[in-house]
């Protein structure tokens, strides 16, 4: 899984521009589902056919990133974000663009001290002037950070956990699952980091009876790190609430009747900055029981996301687990 993992990762698709993360996860799922669709988001759906009650599990595909709004007469970038982004952690950041061509983020130095504003910071190509620069990129390409995939102890660290991490944990447990009654969905959403938007037609279309939405949660240990009861190593984390969502009770209560049934260390997670697809999935059609499972990870929304191998191997088994289970 590991393998998969730190492919998924290093593949560059910033939100509007999964095609690459797309077909990837496509080619490595096709052989485990009975359908594989895409929808008119670029949601790709991975339906395995039961009689049973309709379950849909959601991971988007889409990271974080940057996309070109202005270049100047010298030929450096600027730039607008795709999804939340700090600031003040990037300068000096390298980007990577679709043509793999890299670029290093840079700062008007003083006034961006003073307040720091995104109209402060810009991309060098290493262009001598616009001319060059034009060559290279245009108005509306969109880059990634640079990252690579490193095991740092017990854990990895990669840019773009935030959410490969969840879609390997759904392309995992679809590959496990043989003979099960209900009838399975595995979405792999678009434009989660600007606007939970693929998840919301995903959950009109498909009409779950449950969903379980798969994606990264902060967490409360390291030094001055935020008051929160979460931990690297102490198992997947069961959704409770986050700004978008108070997931539903039964939902919630048959995650943790499940995790203690086939003894799988689990936290309870309460974010109360930020959210995942479950808060759109939830608010579709006539509302939609919903909940989530969160691998906890450090430094999110960075070039270096670090996670626990073993939270992710158990989010693996809770998520099989409540797919085959009787609802």
């Amino acid at each position: 899984m590991l393998n998969i993992l730190e492919k998924a990762t290093q593949i560059n698709s910033v939100s509007g521009s999964e095609n690459e993360i797309r077909k990837f996860i496509s080619d490595n799922v096709k052989k485990y589902c009975d359908e594989l669709s895409v929808d008119a988001m670029g949601n790709l759906i991975a339906h395995k056919k039961g009689s049973g009650k309709k379950i849909m599990f959601a991971a988007h595909m889409d990271e974080i990133g940057i996309i070109v709004t202005d270049i100047d007469d010298k030929g450096f970038v600027r730039f607008s974000s795709v999804g939340g982004l700090n600031l003040r952690n990037l300068v000096n950041l390298r980007v990577r663009f679709a043509s793999d061509v890299e670029g290093v983020i840079g700062a008007e130095e003083e006034s961006f001290k003073d307040k720091p504003a995104i109209s402060k910071l810009y991309v060098d190509l290493g262009a001598a002037d616009k001319k060059e620069a034009e060559k290279i990129v245009s108005i509306g390409d969109t880059a990634s950070f640079v990252g690579g995939f490193v095991k740092c102890g017990d854990n990895v660290v990669s840019k773009a956990l935030d959410n490969r991490v969840g879609c390997a944990i759904l392309m995992q447990a679809l590959s496990e699952i043989k003979d099960c009654e209900n009838d399975l969905y595995f979405v792999f959403t678009t434009q989660e980091e600007v606007g939970l938007r693929g998840a919301k037609t995903a959950a009109f279309a498909i009409n779950p009876y449950i969903a379980v939405a798969v994606d990264v949660t902060d967490t409360g240990d390291t030094p001055s790190a935020p008051t929160m009861a979460i931990e690297l190593g102490k198992g997947t984390a069961i959704k409770v609430m986050d700004r978008s969502i108070m997931c539903d009770a039964d939902v919630r209560t048959m995650m943790i009747e499940t995790a203690k049934k086939n003894k799988i260390p689990y936290q309870l997670e309460i974010m109360t900055d930020g959210g995942t697809d479950a808060g759109a999935i939830h608010l579709t059609r006539a509302g939609i029981k919903t909940g989530g499972i969160s691998v906890p990870t450090r430094y999110v929304h960075s070039p270096s996301e670090m996670a626990s191998v073993s939270d992710i191997e158990n989010s693996v088994k809770l998520l099989y687990n409540i797919a085959i289970a009787q609802w």
